[in-house]
């Protein structure tokens, strides 16, 4: 069984280096940050016409499970300003479970693995510098695998700190 908790945190409003930095600290009082991928510059995806995103992957460490751990992040999303009016459209930060150990979760509000992992660059980037092999529990394939395959050529570049 393979064992990791993924997010990927992201945000293409104000100051982005500040809006990942308040993310990672308010994410920090209910789990731990074991590991981060660069940050990355990345065009945006689904909604084209709107500044470019930074995006960074954290692995964590927590003992809250998959649900409790998302209406942390969705009150952590709100407290840090985020607000959802459009799909896909801007945001001050976006926090998803991409991956919560080898469990399957289908649920209304709850998808894990996180359904976009295949298809997205600006995701499967970072999380093959974190975990290239780790085993999509649904598609059976690895993340570096399926960045072998990726269809998407939107740009993704590291972001110089």
């Amino acid at each position: 069984m393979m064992i990791g908790k993924y997010l990927l945190l992201g945000t293409n409003l104000g100051d982005k280096k500040v809006n990942i930095f308040n993310a990672k600290q308010a994410l920090s009082k209910v789990c731990t940050i074991k590991r981060q991928s660069a940050l990355y510059e990345t065009s945006a995806w689904g909604k084209t016409d709107q500044p470019s995103f930074y995006n960074q992957v954290l692995e964590i460490d927590t003992h809250l499970s998959a649900q409790e751990l998302l209406i942390h992040i969705l009150a952590l999303e709100t407290e840090l300003g985020r607000i959802r009016y459009e799909k896909w459209g801007e945001r001050i930060i976006d926090i998803d479970i991409l991956y919560y150990d080898n469990n399957v979760i289908k649920e209304d509000e709850l998808h894990v693995p996180h359904p976009g992992i295949a298809d997205r660059k600006f995701t499967l980037i970072p999380l093959v510098e974190l975990a290239a092999e780790f085993i999509n529990p649904e598609l059976g394939k690895s993340n570096k695998e399926l960045l072998a395959q990726l269809h998407d050529t939107s740009e993704v570049k590291k972001v110089v700190q």
